[in-house]
């Protein structure tokens, strides 16, 4: 590409002949003042801040749109320019809201900037005389038309990076405005992707939620269903390789975050799904199940990319074979560390196998999986009980790390409580996973509202009993059992009594007869403790012969184990997760307290590079199995499938599942996921689009802003 000579501001400088002279000069640190320029955008020069004199020519010219030529010769701060841009401010700062002086609230306003460089124009701009009402049309997006400075660069952005044209200019009770193209968001095909958001410089569209916290990135900013899930796997990369039909790419995307992809696609919590911005809209994505469809496609294409380093010669005992302990250990192996596991339980796989029915897990997922870990050369000792951490430190091991996870349950000091045919929540699971359930009588009560209490009350039927209860201090929009979960109980016919206390189990002759409750209207938590203001007259008998807590578990450890414990929990640093002991790490259920299997990959994640820094390593478990997407920026308008609600799990019917331990939820389909995939909006799309700039911003650059 041939370049060009020039002179700006007595700056002699070389661009090439496709430049204009505004990204000459930003280019070279000489700073223009420009407002419906974007580099993403094709130039209009409407805004007339860009204007600048050249030599030889008449008047100014809009540096925007005006192509560099061999010897011009250009003055950015000629005294004519200088009066069109004052007169350019004032013009826009007239339907501007006076109390704006940078939108603090909302993020910088690149007016308020420019107006900053550009200095005093004399006019007294208190006044707004002209306010607009706000426009709240859009579920996702607020538009303050009286902000508005009618630069056109939301219109722009919306025709030509997204292919849509939701947006356009209509003059209303006499004034110009960016107005909806159409009867509705719907007729203009909105496919609320942000982009005129993301170009708008003085908030006059933003965002109603997502919007910018102080310490988050922009890239999580803008993405939440990554910023949500704890291990930040990409979700709509994988959700758009679905939407293409490379359900392999889409796999390989999550399996570059987690070992337990098609796992995570049964059991995962799916707090991306929380943080999804369609729920703005209607329902949020499916995208654990969109995720359990990748990974059931999966064709191991990924393990060509997957590194695998050298031996070190360095050896890591992991005590538990949990999700932690897997995670830790997979990713430790790929780092060339000798990993052995210690398993206390017959078979590896923690509180996914022992804690987790199978009607929700099938076990030949969760053991294709985890021989996927073995085959690189993980040895997992089952039957292997450690009952002292720092010794296998004494034993060679150049590391260690305790996932122990929480396998006992908690019983709460109930009157009773003692009683045969009064369960542990752990207790209970195992031994149904272990092939010898506990019997039940034809009364079940459990305490508790999450996803552990519908576990044991939905086994609790599937072995047998007539009525089960579940009972818990929450409220029903406050339990933290998925909406999901506890939906399919009420169908199994499970009843939920929200917001009750438990007074104490009763009993004739040694054997339960039910758990007294009392009504709740109120409470909090204070020093640890719950605080409950109780309705008055609301003492109830629930009638039981069988009795489970599910109100928390705790690890199954003790100070003979060599390190620190606080309240039943081993000490670790929440960002390093190492123990006082040095060389000994521990994360997971056993340092925070029953959570989920994502949160402790995450977390295994993050203590696999601390370990692997401190035998000598740089602690970079990052790869790329995927192939590389180019994601098209235009979307174009929506169309029926991206309208539609969202796409329902193929789910067996009552009758089918409360009398056995079959899988019952069959997930999506490939129409199914297909479909589901399309209502995916994109939030991604928003990262391609150049960050705003201000003034600040070129001043701080070195060498910059002359």
């Amino acid at each position: 590409m041939a370049q060009v000579h020039l002179v700006i501001d007595d700056h002699e400088i070389v661009a090439d002949e496709n430049k204009t002279v505004l990204e000459a000069a930003l280019d070279n640190g000489i700073y223009i003042p420009h407002l419906c320029h974007h580099e993403n955008l094709h130039e209009n020069g409407g805004c007339r801040l860009c204007v600048v004199k050249q030599d030889g020519v008449e008047g100014v010219v809009t540096s925007c749109s005006k192509k560099v030529e061999e010897g011009m010769v250009i003055h950015t701060k000629d005294e004519l320019a200088e009066k069109v841009r004052k007169l350019s401010v004032d013009l826009m700062f007239k339907t501007h809201p006076s109390e704006c002086t940078g939108c603090p609230k909302y993020g910088k306003c690149q007016l308020a900037s420019i107006s900053q460089y550009v200095g005093d124009t004399g006019r007294d701009l208190r006044e707004q005389k002209i306010r607009v009402p706000a426009n709240e049309e859009n579920p996702l997006m607020l538009h303050e038309m009286y902000r508005c400075i009618l630069c056109g660069r939301c219109v722009r952005a919306c025709g030509e990076l997204r292919g849509v044209g939701a947006l356009t200019f209509k003059k209303v009770d006499g004034r110009m405005q960016v107005v909806i193209n159409g009867g509705s968001l719907e007729e203009a095909g909105c496919r609320f992707c942000g982009a005129c958001v993301e170009v708008c410089p003085t908030g006059s569209i933003r965002d109603k939620i997502g919007v910018f916290k102080e310490g988050l990135s922009r890239e999580n900013t803008l993405v939440p269903c990554m910023e949500g899930c704890p291990a930040h796997i990409n979700v709509p990369k994988y959700i758009r390789f679905i939407r293409e039909g490379n359900y392999a790419a889409a796999a390989a995307t999550v399996r570059e975050k987690a070992p337990f992809p098609e796992t995570l696609g049964y059991i995962c919590v799916h707090n991306c799904e929380l943080q999804c911005k369609r729920n703005g809209l209607d329902n949020p994505v499916s995208i654990r199940n969109l995720k359990r469809f990748a990974a059931s496609q999966d064709d191991g294409s990924w393990k060509e990319k997957s590194f695998q380093k050298p031996d070190t010669g360095k050896k890591v005992a992991i005590i538990g074979s949990g999700p932690a302990g897997l995670t830790a250990a997979y990713y430790l192996r790929k780092l060339g560390h000798e990993v052995t596991i210690f398993e206390k339980l017959e078979k590896a796989g923690g509180q996914m196998r022992y804690g987790i029915p199978s009607y929700r897990l099938p076990r030949e997922v969760l053991d294709r999986e985890i021989k996927e870990i073995e085959s690189i050369g993980v040895k997992i000792v089952c039957n292997s009980s450690v009952e002292s951490a720092t010794a296998l430190k004494e034993q060679g091991y150049d590391a260690v790390f305790a996932a122990i996870g929480t396998h006992a349950g908690n019983k709460l000091p109930l009157a009773g409580n003692d009683l045969p045919g009064v369960y542990l929540n752990a207790e209970f699971l195992r031994a149904i996973n272990e092939g010898h359930p506990m019997p039940v009588g034809e009364k079940v009560v459990v305490l508790g509202g999450g996803n552990v209490a519908i576990d044991c009350a939905e086994s609790a039927l599937r072995l047998g009993a007539k009525e089960v209860r579940m009972t818990c201090l929450e409220a029903a929009d406050k339990m933290t059992a998925s909406d999901e979960e506890v939906e399919w109980a009420k169908e199994d016919g499970i009843l939920i009594y929200n917001s009750k206390t438990f007074n104490e189990i009763t009993s004739e002759n040694g054997k339960v007869t039910g758990l007294s409750v009392t009504g709740v209207k109120n409470f909090y938590f204070e020093n640890g403790k719950a605080v409950i203001e109780k309705e008055e007259n609301s003492d109830e008998i629930l009638p039981a012969d069988t009795i489970i807590f599910a109100v928390g578990q705790h690890p199954e450890v003790s100070e003979a184990f060599g390190l620190p414990l606080e309240r039943g929990r081993i000490v670790a640093d929440d960002t390093t997760w190492a123990t006082p002991v040095k060389g000994i790490y521990a994360a997971g259920d056993c340092v925070t307290g029953t959570r989920s299997v994502i949160l402790s990959i995450a977390e295994a994640r993050t203590v696999v590079s601390e370990i692997d820094k401190y035998l000598g390593g740089d602690g970079n478990i990052d790869e790329e199995l995927a192939p590389c997407q180019n994601a098209d920026p235009c979307i174009g308008k929506a169309t029926k499938e991206q309208r539609a609600d969202r796409v329902a799990p193929q789910v067996t019917e009552v009758c089918d599942r409360i009398n056995n331990f079959e899988p019952m939820d069959l997930g999506l389909g490939c129409d199914g996921a297909g479909c589901e995939a399309e209502r995916c909006l994109q939030c991604d799309l928003r990262l391609q689009i150049a960050p705003q700039k201000f003034w600040s911003d070129y001043a701080s650059e070195e060498g910059g802003a002359q």
